[in-house]
């Protein structure tokens, strides 16, 4: 009786061809996620270099039924005057208010609580953007 052999020895003739790939795959991987981190690195810091004003809302009060107080934080080189738009909206989700507020304080953060004027009352607010004023 013999035996049956199902594969070829192991070792005997060299490596298979997967083999002899994976180191080769292993390095090209490495370039390519290196290439990817180097390039969404790149991006963030565009985007994050390119805004020189930006700001939050801290919180906000809706004081009537004409007029919201918005506790903004703000921060922006100190040389820069910055310009950031808010906008109220009512339960509807319908805008009833919306205004540029400008900080040309000599700062690099202001906190500032400022009064948004609105046609009828306010439920939210969203700050819409902010950006350098125009020279």
């Amino acid at each position: 009786m013999s035996a049956v052999r199902e594969g070829l020895p192991e070792g005997r003739y060299g490596r298979s061809a997967d083999e002899r790939a994976d180191p080769k795959l292993k390095v090209v991987g490495a370039v390519m996620g290196a290439l990817l981190l180097g390039v969404v690195g790149w991006i963030g810091w565009g985007y994050i270099a390119g805004q020189s004003v930006s700001a939050e809302v801290i919180k906000f009060q809706v004081v009537s039924d004409n007029e919201v107080k918005v506790h903004l934080e703000v921060r922006k080189e100190s040389s820069v005057t910055g310009v950031c738009t808010l906008s109220s909206q009512d339960e509807e989700h319908g805008e009833v208010g919306r205004a540029d507020f400008t900080f040309a304080q000599a700062e690099a953060r202001v906190d500032e609580v400022v009064s948004l004027k609105t046609t009828s009352r306010a439920t939210m607010i969203e700050l819409v953007g902010c950006q350098p004023a125009a020279r």
